[in-house]
């Protein structure tokens, strides 16, 4: 039983650490793609910049459903036999 709870404990810290790691490195290229972007076609910045923003909310939700889920296991383990 201690055992699963030391599991669970390090199975939260990856999904939490690497969906940071891995947000972190989607929205930084992104941005760089933008700035590149930006500075090729100066008139279009309004539009991709939008667009930028979008996508980074949903880089962003994706990193925080790995947060919840890891949540679930930490708090609320269906993997512990009462």
């Amino acid at each position: 039983m201690e055992n699963v709870l030391r599991f669970v404990a390090l199975a939260a810290g990856l999904i939490i650490g690497l969906g940071a790691v891995g947000a972190c490195i989607g929205i930084g290229i992104m941005g760089s793609k933008y700035l590149e972007a930006a500075a090729r076609q100066p008139e279009l910045m309004n539009e991709l910049q939008t667009k930028m923003f979008l996508l980074a909310g949903l880089i962003d939700a994706a990193f925080l459903i790995g947060v919840g889920i890891a949540m679930m296991f930490a708090f609320a383990n269906p993997f512990v036999l009462k």
